[in-house]
């Protein structure tokens, strides 16, 4: 596994990197202290999983993360944040991360992101089985794990992939989202309800022809989310 830290103070980036080797010898760490070469070094280095610090001179990660998911890179991200800065985190998982990590952080918490997330990284890209899933215009491909809109493929990070995978194979039943949160990110996650709400939307928005009023994904008002078992969906009463 190799990980790619990202940080303009290189003290943090080195602290990390000993501290994820230390505990991981496994694991190769690769430190890049600029925004402005992020984006270089991800394509030289191809790391397993990005820490990626928001908040950098010039150019600060949210605008890394922006033109990696833009130009369809599905590495994982973990965006580091600074405390207190609760729009960062909401906007860093809007933008496409799969997790984020609040300063200053511990060891400890810094390894079980990175785990959860490699976690979820390798099931997302998993192949199964199982025949193509067919709705409407949706189709999914679960051996290749392709999404596709009347055949227009989407672009899904695998944790996207594996919340609407999680969604379609119990669709017609209602998932709680403590049941989804532990599923797809992880039972230390189950009261994380904001992964939820903008996940959903992320996805609403790649597969909805109006994510305002979606016919895939409903929503059940203080319980959770159910995929609609015919194509006709319509937003369930709460």
């Amino acid at each position: 596994m190799k990980v790619l830290v990202v940080d303009d103070e290189p003290d943090v980036a080195a602290l990390v990197g000993i501290g994820i080797m230390h505990a991981r010898p496994n694991y190769a760490v690769v430190q890049c202290t600029s925004g402005a070469r992020a984006l270089d070094a991800i394509a030289d280095e191809r790391p397993d999983v990005v820490l990626l610090d928001l908040s950098m001179p010039e150019r600060d990660g949210f605008s890394v993360l922006k033109e990696l998911r833009d130009g369809g890179n599905d590495v994982p991200v973990i965006v580091l944040t600074a405390k207190g800065l609760e729009s960062d985190k909401v906007r860093g998982l809007e933008l496409g991360a799969d997790d984020y990590i609040t300063k200053p952080f511990g060891h400890n918490e810094l390894l079980a992101r990175l785990d959860a997330v490699l976690r979820r990284y390798r099931t997302g890209t998993s192949g199964r089985r199982s025949p193509p899933f067919i709705l409407g215009a949706l189709r999914i491909d679960y051996a290749r794990r392709r999404v596709t809109i009347d055949e227009r493929e989407v672009a899904l990070t695998p944790t996207e992939y594996n919340l609407l995978y999680q969604l379609v194979t119990n669709a017609g039943s209602v998932m709680t989202h403590q049941a989804l949160l532990a599923k797809v990110w992880g039972t230390e996650y189950r009261d994380e309800v904001h992964y939820l709400k903008v996940y959903v939307g992320r996805i609403r928005n790649k597969l909805e022809p109006e994510p305002q009023r979606p016919r895939f994904i409903l929503t059940v008002r203080g319980v959770g989310y159910q995929f609609a078992a015919s194509a006709d969906g319509a937003e369930l009463p709460g």
